[in-house]
């Protein structure tokens, strides 16, 4: 994941309705098991019309040419063509389209490269390629897909390009901060596909035919209020917001949004996911829901670093944490959680092999698709988990905020875009 802008905003005045929850202790039966091993840097995965489960893997780069990260920190990102997209059905996991390109750095971790496969209702795919870095150093990679949408053909192991986001992140710059890009994930709905720019802060639309590129909605940088950052001196991907020992650490901070996936809800509606700038407060992620008007009002908050979200066919929605602590604090533990419509929270899965998840799908059984240790090359893997039943636990003390009013006041922004630390090019 790649980068965070940290920009200056104005007051937020919100008002809203918050559902009623129930307060008792999680407790989940459930069964993990692990159907693929040893993947690198694997992001999105999901099911064709055939009900074989396709999975990306970022890679780890090359020894090509290489770019700054968003941050500026932690070395560059080199390229290499090790990108791949994986099939997995009747007990093999099998490369199906080879070659493609991805940046990372020299450990291979940070990579950028396929990061979500998506299906329309012909069964054609269509991938999206992150990227992870300011789009002007991109023609230093020669001609690349990094950064765009492209539709394969895995008969021939080519693609076509459809759109490319960062060229309009570019050329537009919608939110007005640092020019950068990495798109995460995307939703085909009709004949548009709909994408998450994490680094850009911005929900975009094109048409399948690559026409009509815009921006639907701009996230603003948010205030966080008390920031808790890592110990002064520690390794950490945005050493210039550490405060010193010397200083009192702020009382505010402003931080990006920083949205990491996209999903179309049963009302219509884009629910977004929140990953969250540095230096990635707990409790701190939300997921918005964006109406027609492209507007975006708080749908659920109270969850951490959130990286994908996906309904079932009950109108169920579920939500996949990265780590349930501050990325900074080095436990990668992360979390299943299936939200209601009532608002009831159930965790589903917690820790105990969930570390670091990435992508997120749902299988016509019922049963729940994750690509697991996502920032770990060679280390990767592709799990399922069955659910059998769970019992509800409480929401966050904000709780669900269900289609209400949300009005926001926003001033401008100031600093770094996007996602470069939890594997998926979180920008920090």
């Amino acid at each position: 994941m790649q980068h965070i802008k940290l920009p200056k905003l104005t007051l937020t005045l919100f008002s809203f309705c918050v559902a009623a929850v129930a307060s008792m202790k999680t407790a989940s039966a459930a069964s993990f098991s692990v159907i693929a091993d040893g993947l690198n840097n694997t992001r999105g995965l999901s099911f064709s019309p055939d009900g074989q489960l396709y999975v990306t893997e970022a890679g780890t780069g090359g020894k090509g040419a290489c770019v700054p990260t968003a941050s500026g920190e932690g070395g560059s990102l080199c390229y290499g063509t090790s990108g791949r997209i994986l099939k997995i059905g009747n007990g093999q996991v099998k490369p199906v389209l080879t070659g493609l390109p991805s940046i990372a750095l020299a450990d291979g971790t940070g990579g950028g490269g396929p990061r979500d496969i998506q299906f329309d209702a012909t069964g054609k795919p269509y991938i999206l390629v992150s990227y992870g870095a300011n789009p002007s150093y991109r023609n230093n990679l020669g001609n690349t897909a990094l950064g765009k949408i492209i539709t394969p053909d895995f008969q021939t192991n080519s693609w076509t390009v459809v759109a490319d986001l960062a060229n309009y992140e570019l050329l537009n710059n919608p939110d007005g901060g640092d020019v950068n890009s990495n798109p995460l994930g995307f939703v085909i709905d009709g004949e548009r596909l709909v994408t998450v720019d994490a680094a850009a802060n911005d929900l975009l639309s094109v048409k399948k035919d690559g026409s009509n590129l815009q921006a639907l909605t701009i996230f603003p940088d948010e205030i966080l209020n008390n920031p808790v950052f890592p110990p002064a001196g520690d390794p950490s991907n945005e050493p210039g917001q550490v405060p010193t020992p010397t200083e009192p650490p702020p009382a505010q901070i402003p931080i990006q949004v920083v949205p990491s996936s996209v999903v179309k809800g049963p009302d219509g509606a884009y629910y977004v996911s929140q990953f969250t700038g540095f230096p990635f407060p707990e409790g701190g992620a939300k997921i918005y829901r964006i109406g027609a008007d492209g507007k975006a009002t708080v749908y659920a908050d109270g969850f951490t670093q959130l990286t994908d979200l996906e309904f079932d066919i009950a109108g169920n929605l579920y939500a996949l944490q990265y780590a349930n602590q501050s990325a900074w604090k080095g436990n990668f533990d992360g979390s299943l959680i299936k939200i209601a419509a009532d608002g009831t929270r159930t965790t589903i899965w917690s820790g105990n092999g969930l570390e670091s998840p990435n992508g997120l799908t749902i299988g016509t059984d019922g049963s729940f698709y994750i690509s697991n240790r996502s920032d770990r090359p060679g280390q990767g893997q592709i799990i399922r988990i069955d659910n059998s039943k769970s019992i509800p636990e409480p929401t966050s003390a904000v709780g669900l905020v269900a289609f209400s009013v949300f009005s926001l006041n926003w001033l401008r922004k100031r600093n770094i875009k996007g996602v470069g630390v939890w594997g998926v090019g979180i920008e920090n």
